[in-house]
Order: structure tokens, then C-alpha cells, then sequence
């Protein structure tokens, strides 16, 4: 199994916004000593969630930092961009980089971001589908040219050009029932962040796994699964610090996304996300908080390497994705989390055919 470390920026009440990026990008560095076979950053805007709003920019810089990692996106999200300059940014990494990266790609979902960028939330998905088909064709032809309902694009070439093909290293993150179709439709893999129950992650996955087929005459690639990892000698203090920090991180993303708002209901193609806020208010959202927790990776190395294997065998992931640095998580505290985690656990999902 490919094994990836994920940097997401995370503002801390205890540290200035400079800080945290200087102790990021310490522990970034140490990804490929340490033996991770690819480095991967989010996008988002304008809220301590995260602060990396240029997710190209970040995989840039650590392109310049390393020698043989991939350069994950988790993800691009593609209804803030103009699609042109998006498919040069990613264009121009992979010739730096020497064909490193991995393209994931997504819609978006904060209202604050969608308000920022002026752009209408009910129009996302017709923005991500006509941006995603321009971008992918444009890294195949080495030109772009468009015409859609959002997007209406002359021919133009991509300067440097694409030298090396992006299919099978294009990634969509997938959570609405949904998407399943589009992605399929695409000829995209799936990037999954467990946020929903594994039964319900495997039926729509076994959906696009079928229409894969039917579209493409091909068989879809394995997934890519993210998680958040606390592991620890101590199972007791693992499930601990897991419910501090893994809960804590899940209530910024109740707060960024305002998942339990009322504007999903009425916003066109977030119906899934609607039902969700029903849910978050008709249960509570600690009880969010512990789903999500539960989810995520945390307990002993024998007990989180247990649980990826475990996430593999409902999903067929050939790749995992740590995140080991969140929430108000003290830095020394994410170093040893990430040290213990490569040490222990990732040889052995490494060592996993």
C-alpha cells in the first residue's frame, strides 16, 4: 500500500497563523526521510479551519523540498478557479516535480468560501463537471478549448506542456450519492474522507465502481482513503487525546461548513448534505462529533494498522493518506504522533500487496 502524509494548516488558539506554518512545514519536511511515499495538502479560504488557500502553491514548494515524493491535492476545488489556469498550475508542477503529482479534484461546500469567491453555490456542480472535462482534456491534448454554460474557453495552448499522462492519477472526492455518476462519467478515481458509515461508503462506491465499467469499459482504479491518525503505546491515552484533538477538529468543520444551518435544503445539488443537517439537529452534534471520531485512526500501532486494513478491505484502497497534525494538537505532540505512526504502522501497510 502506497502511504501519504497530509498537511492541512490548521489555525491553533495558542500559536500566531506564522507559527503554525513554521511548524507545518517542519513536519512536511519530514515526511520523505521518514519514508512517505507522497506529501498532500487541502484548499480552503477565509476561516481558521485551515489556511492553505493554494494548495498548488504548497505541493510547489515542497517540490522544491524533495526528491521522490508524490504531490497530493486533496483537493483543487475547481468551482473557485478560472479551469485554464488551474490545468497550467498543474502543468507546470508536474514539470518541475518530474511528474510527481496527483490531481485530486472537488466542488466545495463552505458558504463562506462560495460567498468570498462570488461565485453561487447552486451552481457548483455544473462548474466542477464543465472545469474538471476542460482541465483533463487539456492535460491529455496539451491545449484547451471550451464551450459551456459557465465556461467558454478559445484554443490555448498549455505552456509547458503536459509530458506525461494524468489518467490514473486524477482523483475526485465523492460524498453525495450523487457524484458517483459524474466521477464515472470523468474516468476519475475516488478520494475518500470518512465522513458517513462504511456500509453506505460501500454501496455507492460499488455504484461507481459499475458505472466505471459500463462508461469506460474498464475497471475503475482503487480508491484513495484519508484518515486522522492519533497513535500511541497507550490505547487508554490514545483514545483520549483522539477525542480531544479528532473531536476537535470535526466541531471547525461544523463551524466552517455551518453543516447545521438551514441553506443546504434549499441549495441546488446539496440535497445529501441537507439530510445531514437534519440529522446533526435531530441527534445533537456531539453525537456528529463521535461518528466522525470513530471513523479515524487512533489506538495503539496494532490497533490502527488493524483499523486501515480493515477500511481496505470495505473500500479496496491502495493508497492511505495520514493526517497526523490538527486541531489545537501541540506540536511536539503531532511529531510524535507522525514518528510513531511511520515507525510502527506504515512499514507494514507499505509491505501489504
Amino acid at each position: 500500500m502506497h502511504v501519504g502524509y497530509a498537511s492541512i494548516f490548521q489555525a491553533s488558539a495558542e500559536r500566531s497563523d506564522h507559527e503554525v506554518y513554521r511548524d507545518e512545514l517542519r513536519l512536511a519536511d519530514l515526511a520523505e526521510p521518514l519514508g512517505f511515499e507522497s506529501v498532500w495538502g487541502v484548499e480552503h479560504h477565509f476561516t481558521d479551519y485551515t489556511m492553505c488557500p493554494d494548495v498548488l502553491q504548497f505541493l510547489t514548494y515542497m517540490a522544491g523540498r524533495t526528491t521522490k515524493v508524490q504531490l497530493g491535492s486533496m483537493v483543487v476545488v475547481l468551482p473557485w478557479h478560472d479551469p485554464i489556469r488551474v490545468a497550467e498550475q498543474v502543468s507546470m508542477l508536474d514539470n518541475l516535480s518530474g511528474g510527481r503529482m496527483i490531481l485530486g479534484m472537488g466542488r466545495g461546500l463552505g458558504q463562506v468560501e462560495f460567498g468570498g469567491f462570488r461565485v453561487p453555490m447552486d451552481e457548483s456542480r455544473e462548474r466542477f463537471v464543465e472545469a474538471a472535462e476542460m482541465i483533463l482534456a487539456g492535460l491529455e491534448d496539451g491545449y484547451v478549448k471550451y464551450e459551456g454554460t459557465h465556461f467558454s474557453q478559445p484554443h490555448r495552448e498549455l505552456r509547458p506542456a503536459p509530458f506525461k499522462s494524468f489518467k490514473g492519477r486524477t482523483y475526485a472526492a465523492a460524498v453525495s450519492p450523487e457524484s458517483s455518476r459524474i466521477m464515472a462519467q470523468l474516468g476519475v478515481g475516488i478520494l475518500i474522507i470518512p465522513q458517513k458509515p462504511w456500509d453506505s461508503m460501500m454501496a455507492e462506491l460499488g455504484t461507481y465502481q459499475e458505472l466505471y465499467r459500463e462508461i469506460n469499459e474498464a475497471e475503475a482504479p482503487p480508491t484513495v482513503s484519508a484518515g486522522w491518525v492519533f497513535c500511541d503505546e497507550d490505547a487508554d491515552r490514545a483514545k483520549e487525546m483522539a477525542t480531544r484533538y479528532i473531536g476537535g477538529y470535526y466541531h471547525t468543520v461544523l463551524e466552517h461548513y455551518q453543516l447545521s444551518g438551514d441553506h443546504f435544503a434549499g441549495t441546488k445539488g446539496y440535497e445529501y448534505y441537507g439530510k445531514m443537517s437534519q440529522a446533526l439537529n435531530k441527534y445533537g452534534e456531539q453525537s456528529g462529533v463521535d461518528f466522525f471520531v470513530d471513523l479515524q485512526i487512533y489506538g495503539t500501532p496494532e490497533q490502527c494498522l488493524e483499523k486501515i486494513m480493515d477500511v481496505r478491505s470495505m473500500v479496496g484502497n491502495d493508497t492511505f493518506v495520514a493526517v497526523c497534525s490538527y486541531a489545537d494538537m501541540p506540536t511536539d505532540e503531532a511529531e510524535r504522533n507522525l514518528r510513531l505512526f511511520s515507525d510502527t504502522v506504515r512499514p507494514k501497510l507499505q509491505a501489504t500487496k
